[in-house]
Order: structure tokens, then C-alpha cells, then sequence
């Protein structure tokens, strides 16, 4: 069974003011746990990893583990970490890490680097080479958007509404080299084109490339970052599992691809809509509802689940998602019955609090 890891990063909040904490340095001198803790482009910005694992369990058991790793260090720098998206309440001041190379991202970038304060979730899933990973790359983009719309969480930007269930994609999508691709076919065409991508500008190195599905810099393994990071962890796995089941089918048997002109359609739609609306029909090329999209997925993947033995699970946590509803679903909620986006940070630092470990 092939083994799939999570990355996820998280806002540091100040629990006086509800805006983001400068902490970051502090937060990982903190963490005295055995986890995986790490700083990232932001001062306000703090990532988790999970070691691969091939259980659905051990997943999740990392996942809230490493959350409370972060917890713990954050409140020791007087901060709460916060799993969400963007910051619903705009930065007092957004801070770079000072290294190296974080120093080039401003005076490269510009207003560009700046904007980029926002939080996603990454799924790494085990390849046996090379040209497995890209014909995985190749074949899994037109199913990416749902993934994406499972995991909606960030609504709130500059203390407005964006009317998406993910505002960080779109956010995120600026970048020259974010997004779908247009298919490679072998891996020569690949580290051909992604090596034009640093060439030109577009990257500083490797790890800028932020495509929607990427071979990984430094793991042996498919890397897909299209997901918002999930407030309660079930939902993250569920995009975990989704994944590592894409990669296995995918990588049997590659679907046709689909033109990257219209995977940014998909992809602003599950952005804009998350479950609450219809979305791009992965093999039909039609609008379809979430539940038909989800039936289908199903019924592509559904041998790879069921050797996993995640099938259950999965279609548990689905059901339970679209009866729940979304991250960005259940921030509008609190908003609503609250009036006030202080009190939608708050219940996201709860609900984060509560999922720990």
C-alpha cells in the first residue's frame, strides 16, 4: 500500500487583538514535542508534517498530534495556532521570515509575495519513479478541483466576504507557476519545463514550483497542494485518502488529460462554490452536482479504497462533510449568529484547539 504524508500550515493568532502573531521563531524554539514544526514565509505562519504512513488512523493520530505540538509552542510564545485558510481579520503588519532566501521573495515579487500570507495543506503520496509520478501528475488534474472543494475553508479576506468557499486558492493562484498544468507526458518534458519555469523568473528554485500536482523536491513521492488547510482533521484526511486513491488508479491506467484552460475554470468553480454548488464533472465535462461528482469518484477510485479498506471511511466523511458542511460553510454560520468576525476566529482557534492530540 502506498504511504501518503499531510504538511499543513496554520495562522498564528494574537488572542488579544484576533489578528496575526509575528511569532513564528519563537513558536518552533518552543516545540519541545517529537514533531515535525517549521516556520515558513511569514513571521505569522507555522507548518506541521506528518511522517508517511500507509493507516488512515495513523494519519489522523499524527495530524492531531503535530497540531498539538504547534499548539503548545504558540501559546509558550503567547499565541494560538489557528488551522485556516486566510486571516479573517487583515494584518496589522505581515512579516518575512528573515533567511536567504525568503529575503529575495519582496524585492522579486513585489506586491505579489506580499499578498501571500494565506495557509494550505499539502498530500504527499509514495511513487515507485519518476515516470510513474509524472504520468500520475499528468492524469489526476481533472478530479483536483473536487479535492479542493471538500477542503474549502478560507472565505474571509481583508474582513470581507469573497463570496468563495476558498479564497486562498485564488490567492495563491497569482503565482506564475500555481495551478494546473498542461500535460508532460515523460519526465524529460518535465524537468525541461519546470526548469524554464526557474529559468525565466517564475521561481526562485524547485520549491516554488507551486503547481496543483508536482513530483516532490525531496521525497519519492507525488506532491498535491490544491487543498485549503482543514480546521477539523477528518476533513483533511478525507483529502488524503481521496488523493492517495487518485494516485493509485491514475498511475494503473492514465485518464485522458484535460487542457489547462479548462481545469482553471474547475478549479475557480469548486473555489467559488465549494459543496454548495455545482461543480466540474471530472470525466463528462459537464456541471454536475457535488454528490454525482462524489459517486463518480467513487466509482473510479473505489477498488483502490477498498483495498486500502478506506472505502467506509471515506463515504462516512463525506456524508458527514455535506451534512455539516465545508469549513467556509461553518465560519459563515458563526458570522451570521454572532455578527462579528472576532468571534469567527475565536471558534476556529477553539475548534483547532479541540482537534489536537
Amino acid at each position: 500500500m502506498r504511504k501518503v504524508g499531510i504538511e499543513e500550515e496554520l495562522l498564528l493568532i494574537d488572542p488579544e487583538t484576533r489578528r496575526v502573531a509575528s511569532v513564528s521563531g519563537a513558536t518552533v524554539e518552543a516545540n519541545e514535542r517529537d514533531a515535525e514544526v517549521g516556520g515558513e514565509l511569514f513571521q505569522h505562519q507555522i507548518e506541521t508534517s506528518t511522517p508517511p504512513v500507509t493507516d488512515a488512523d495513523e494519519l489522523e493520530r499524527h495530524l492531531r498530534a503535530g497540531r498539538r505540538a504547534v499548539g503548545e509552542a504558540a501559546a509558550a510564545a503567547g499565541a494560538r495556532a489557528v488551522a485556516v485558510s486566510t486571516p479573517p481579520l487583515p494584518p496589522e503588519e505581515a512579516v518575512f521570515v528573515k533567511t536567504p532566501r525568503y529575503d529575495r521573495f519582496g524585492p522579486r515579487y513585489g506586491e505579489l509575495a506580499h499578498d501571500a500570507h494565506v495557509c494550505g495543506m499539502h498530500v504527499h503520496v509514495d511513487v515507485a519513479d519518476d515516470d510513474e509520478a509524472v504520468r500520475v501528475v499528468d492524469g489526476v488534474q481533472s478530479w483536483l478541483p473536487f479535492l479542493l472543494a471538500v477542503s474549502g475553508n478560507s472565505p474571509y479576506w481583508e474582513e470581507r466576504d469573497t463570496a468563495h468557499a476558498s479564497w486562498r486558492s485564488r490567492v495563491w493562484g497569482q503565482w506564475s507557476t500555481a495551478g494546473p498544468s498542461q500535460p508532460f507526458g515523460d519526465v524529460a518534458t518535465y524537468r525541461e519545463v519546470t526548469g524554464r519555469m526557474v529559468e525565466w523568473g517564475g521561481a526562485l528554485d524547485p520549491g516554488m514550483l507551486y503547481l496543483d500536482a508536482r513530483l516532490s523536491a525531496q521525497y519519492p513521492t507525488v506532491e498535491i497542494r490544491v487543498a485549503d488547510v482543514c480546521t477539523d482533521p477528518e476533513d483533511g484526511v478525507l483529502v488524503a485518502l481521496l488523493a492517495r486513491a487518485l494516485v493509485e488508479t491514475v498511475a494503473a491506467a492514465s485518464p485522458d488529460p484535460w487542457r489547462a484552460d479548462l481545469l482553471r475554470v474547475a478549479a475557480w468553480r469548486a473555489s467559488r462554490h465549494g459543496l454548495t454548488g455545482d461543480l466540474v464533472h471530472p470525466v463528462e465535462g459537464r456541471l454536475a452536482a457535488p454528490r454525482e461528482l462524489f459517486s463518480a469518484l467513487l466509482a473510479y477510485v473505489g477498488p483502490a479504497l477498498r483495498e486500502s479498506g478506506d472505502e467506509e471511511r471515506v463515504t462516512d466523511s463525506f456524508e458527514r462533510l455535506m451534512s455539516r458542511g465545508t469549513g467556509a460553510t461553518l465560519q459563515r454560520r458563526v458570522l451570521e449568529a454572532e455578527g462579528d468576525l472576532v468571534q469567527v476566529v475565536d471558534d476556529l482557534a477553539r475548534r483547532t484547539e479541540e482537534s489536537w492530540g
